[in-house]
């Protein structure tokens, strides 16, 4: 196979498909071929399809999930236009408890209700949950041992990102009420990074469910990971 017409495959799964691929789905397309092309030849092609839409008015993204073709977002404004139903707005409420689970997690509800100062409506925690915008990934070593929440690939998806670590910093956040691209705004919170420091009288996360799907994480990620187990196939 050339790579011309190696392009072209690839180029055509990723218009025509609905939901981000990564490379190991697009290696997939491949097989049973007489000539299966290596991943790598994959990613070389990705960066070149990349590189043809730089002036066009899509682009080949990497989020999360894999690559996907979408509109610019210089042309938001136009696009929108084609859709009769105007996009979901949220509660501050709801806004705010995802900031804090994004910049904070893992997390507890109660350790949210601390910074936000009120309670969390069970509802807002289900919305989240049911968008798979959030997830348990263990559980706090304390009574009652409280769920632990954190964000999921479909919430960087949803962003338009491909690791934690691509959150804009909350001082350079402009506007709340805009959350698309700008994100969370207004909340006292400081991000856990690689400099956060660790507090080794804090209780550790146990417990975890083979049944749930494994979160993969960066080293450049934000996600703190001196105190949790995270669930795992």
């Amino acid at each position: 196979m050339n790579p011309d017409q190696l392009k072209n495959i690839i180029e055509a799964a990723l218009l025509t498909s609905d939901e981000p691929r990564n490379v190991n789905q697009l290696h997939a397309l491949f097989e049973g071929d007489d000539e299966i092309p290596e991943k790598e030849e994959i990613k070389a092609i990705l960066l070149l399809l990349q590189e043809d839409y730089l002036t066009r008015g899509v682009e080949l993204k990497e989020i999360a999930n894999g690559y996907r073709f979408q509109a610019r977002s210089d042309y938001a404004v136009w696009i929108n236009r084609l859709f009769r139903d105007k996009p979901q707005r949220y509660s501050r409420a709801f806004m705010e408890t995802l900031a804090i689970i994004a910049y904070r997690q893992p997390i507890t509800r109660s350790e949210i209700e601390d910074i936000r100062g009120v309670s969390v409506n069970s509802g807002i925690i289900k919305s989240l949950q049911e968008r798979e915008w959030i997830r348990v990934v263990g559980h706090r070593d304390v009574p009652g041992k409280p769920e632990l929440l954190a964000t999921t690939k479909e919430f960087l998806d949803y962003y338009n990102l491909k690791k934690l670590s691509e959150l804009p910093p909350l001082s350079e956040i402009k506007d709340y009420d805009q959350m698309n691209p700008d994100l969370f705004e207004g909340l006292n919170i400081t991000p856990a990074n690689e400099n956060t420091e660790v507090d080794n009288n804090s209780p550790e996360v146990i417990e975890t469910d083979s049944t749930s799907e494994e979160m993969e994480t960066d080293e450049s990620s934000t996600l703190p990971e001196d105190n949790v187990v995270l669930f795992s196939n």
